[in-house]
Order: structure tokens, then C-alpha cells, then sequence
């Protein structure tokens, strides 16, 4: 049986993560994945490991003595205890010389205390919060880096010579499903559906919807997420037809979205320099829906066929008139397509093709 040990960024959600989307399909593998350090003042990290399915027992990391890059004893402190806590799982579950996975720069602090025969380097984001040097480390110890975009690439390539494209997927089986329920918040609404499925970031950039919906009236706009305080809802709240839909359950968010008429897809402002695809480009791809959506500045469009790409909100406004008046099977087929192309079982089928290549696993 193969044996990972996984530091993750992030706890365990109930809404997956990238790396729990991966680490659940690791062929024959045992997984103990690492929570990020507890907060202080917390015993969580003290509590029994939860089997959370079987194969898979997550860990929460010691609390760390600092956050502050430039106290770097007391950042060996809270290393150097991090790393016993580790290895004593490890002993507990009699791993011998695991794969090592690491989701966050915050592993290079472990790799001289944590014994592992195969290191992988799994970046999703930049990390600006973390000093320079971890990445480095990590990046050039590492056997193989994932990346998550082609800028990712190039950041780590000089650190490495095997950097390998993995960008983000989704659950295809849960979207790309015809005749599903209609929501009960949307029964009552009349006329087409312009449809955001996301977090309501401070920094979202709603003005493209807020034009679209004011050249479209007859559209109801239907905003399927949390409020996290977004800047320009209020003024998008002024608009009539607006369907404020709050938090969908993620099980539910399948039956919204196979009932806009077209989706949206909006960029929050402190994005406009990354060319990350999320996953939920894929999920609307999935879906089938027609899709508008905000391009970052100099950006190439992924999917020129089937997604109708803006650069400023007026184009946007444009676009969805476009984009309502779509017909026939032929683009809905083409954006399953590739959502099928991007499952997580197609993306961890990949992972572990490479890793069996280069003989991390047997």
C-alpha cells in the first residue's frame, strides 16, 4: 500500500479543496493529511486523528509561536515542534519513508526533521505571505512540481526542471446532469436568468453584471453566494430584478446553475494579474450553460469556442444579449466537453500517471 503524507494550506472543508480532491483519489494509497498549525490557544491538534474515509486520517499541526517571518528562532521552535508531532504519527501508523506532499510553502520547514522517499511541490496560488526562501527550498527539493497555471509554471521553473501544468477541476458528474429540479427561490421568477454562482468578495467587480442588467431589464440578475462584504453590492441591490439568493449548499448548486439562462463569471480586482482558471469555470463549462465572461487584461482566451469572453463591461452587456440568444446543442455539448476534460478523476489519474513514471510510486 502507498503511503502520503500530505501537509495541506487548508483544514478540511466540507466544501473540497484541490488538495482533498486529489489526495482522495491517490490509487491504493494511505493518506495522512496535515492540517495548517491550530490557532493558539486551541487543543484541537491534542484530539485522535478523524477517519475521515477509508485510507485517509487527518491531523491538525501544534499551534505555531509566531506568524512573524523575522523571529526566525521562534519560528524553529514551532518548526522543530511541528515536525516531532508529525513524526510521531508517522511511528503510529507505521509509515516508512512516505511520499511527502506539500500544498503550501510552509513545508520546507520540515523537510530535514520528517523523513519521506519522494517529495512533490503542489502550487495553487502565489504565497505572498510566506517568505521567498520556503518556496525556493521546497520548489528545488522537490521531485515534481504541480502548478496550476502557466505563470506558475514559469515562477517555479527556475527552481526545477519538472514542473508540470495541473490546473484546477471539477466534480463533472455532479454538473453535467439535464432535468434537474428547479430551486424554489427561482419558481416564481419570470423572464430570463443572468446567474453568478461565487463568493461576494470586498473586491468583486459587479460593474459588468450591473450594466448587463441595466441594458437587459427584463432579466432578473440571481446571485447564488456569500456576502463577504462586497463593495458594489449595494449599488447592484439599488437594480429591480435582483434575486439576492445568500449561501447555496454546494449539493444544491447544480440545480441553480442548469437554470440560468446564462451564467456569469466576474473577477475579483486583486485576480487581474493571475491567469489561474478556477474551478468554477469548470463547473459552469460542466453545466453546459452559456457563459459570459470578464477577461483579466492581456488575457488569451481558454475557450474562444464556447465562452463568450469580454474585456470591458459594456462588451459584457453585449455579450449576454448574445449569449440568451443561443441556439442548438452543438456549444452546450462542447463546454461538457470540457468539463469532462477537467474532472478531478481525470486530473488525479494524471498525477498518478507522472508519479509512477518517475518511480515515486511502485
Amino acid at each position: 500500500m502507498r503511503q502520503i503524507v500530505c501537509l495541506a494550506a487548508e483544514p478540511w472543508s466540507a466544501l473540497p479543496t484541490r488538495t482533498q480532491q486529489l489526495m482522495t483519489r491517490m490509487k491504493d494509497a494511505e493518506v495522512l493529511y496535515f492540517e495548517p498549525p491550530a490557532p493558539r490557544g486551541s487543543r484541537s491538534w491534542k484530539e485522535p486523528g478523524r477517519r475521515l474515509r477509508p485510507g485517509l486520517i487527518a491531523y491538525t499541526l501544534p499551534p505555531e509561536v509566531t506568524q512573524n517571518a523575522a523571529l526566525p528562532l521562534l519560528n524553529r521552535f514551532s518548526a522543530n515542534r511541528a515536525a516531532r508531532f508529525l513524526q510521531s504519527k508517522l511511528e503510529r501508523h507505521r509509515f516508512r519513508e512516505p511520499l511527502l506532499w506539500c500544498a503550501s510553502p510552509a513545508g520546507a520547514q520540515y523537510l530535514d526533521d520528517v523523513a519521506y522517499r519522494g517529495l512533490v511541490y503542489d502550487c495553487a496560488r502565489d504565497w505572498p505571505d510566506y517568505p521567498e526562501a520556503w518556496e525556493s527550498i521546497l520548489a528545488a527539493e522537490a521531485d515534481v512540481c504541480f502548478a496550476a497555471s502557466p505563470d506558475l509554471c514559469r515562477h517555479l521553473a527556475p527552481c526545477n526542471a519538472n514542473v508540470t501544468l495541473l490546473p484546477f477541476g471539477c466534480n463533472y458528474p455532479m454538473f453535467a446532469k439535464d432535468d434537474l429540479p428547479r430551486p424554489g427561490p427561482l419558481r416564481g421568477v419570470r423572464g430570463p436568468i443572468l446567474g453568478y454562482a461565487g463568493t461576494l468578495w470586498p473586491d468583486l467587480d459587479l460593474s459588468p453584471a450591473i450594466q448587463a442588467l441595466e441594458a437587459h431589464p427584463e432579466c432578473t440578475l440571481a446571485l447564488a453566494g456569500e456576502d463577504r462584504g462586497c463593495r458594489q453590492l449595494p449599488r447592484l441591490l439599488e437594480l429591480p430584478n435582483v434575486l439576492a439568493l445568500g449561501p447555496v449548499a454546494p449539493v444544491d448548486l447544480p440545480d441553480y446553475l442548469a437554470h440560468f439562462d446564462v451564467c456569469l463569471y466576474l473577477l475579483r480586482r486583486s485576480e487581474l494579474n493571475d491567469d489561474i482558471i478556477h474551478a468554477r469555470m469548470f463547473e459552469l463549462l460542466s453545466s453546459g450553460r452559456p457563459i459570459v465572461a470578464m477577461l483579466r487584461p492581456d488575457q488569451v482566451e481558454h475557450f474562444p469556442d464556447v465562452v463568450y469572453g469580454a474585456h470591458t463591461p459594456a462588451e459584457f452587456s453585449l455579450l449576454c444579449a448574445r449569449a440568451l440568444a443561443e441556439t442548438g446543442t452543438w456549444a452546450r455539448d462542447r463546454r461538457r466537453e470540457y468539463g469532462k476534460a477537467a474532472a478531478w478523476s481525470q486530473r488525479a489519474e494524471e498525477v498518478n500517471r507522472i508519479l509512477e513514471s518517475i518511480g515515486l510510486f511502485a
